[in-house]
């Protein structure tokens, strides 16, 4: 796949990026090169490789969800909790409306 210098000026065109005719005229080849460069790693045989998101492996440390597993900020506190907010509502933080 290859690109011309009339769809480079396209794609500058739908990003608002202004380019002058020089700067087309070198991106044609980078671009082309771009586009070589990922059809090679089409042709890569990744049949028995997992997919990973990561280089080594990792593991993630959870802990159970327990409502009351701190006693200083354990459920069940909420009129304690709400006794320093500027404006309670409903048992909920009052905060000003964002959208008009």
């Amino acid at each position: 796949m290859s690109v011309t210098r009339e769809e480079v000026a396209k794609i500058a065109s739908l990003a608002r990026i202004r380019m002058a005719d020089a700067e087309l005229d070198r991106m044609v080849p980078e671009l082309n090169g771009i586009l070589d460069w990922v059809e090679q790693l089409g042709e890569v045989d990744t049949a028995g490789v997992e997919p990973m998101t990561a280089v080594i492996p990792n593991t993630l440390r959870l802990r159970d969800d327990v409502v009351d597993a701190d006693p200083h900020t354990a459920g069940g506190r909420r009129d304690e909790v709400l006794a320093n907010a500027p404006a309670a509502e409903h048992g909920f933080f009052g905060v000003p409306k964002v959208i008009e």
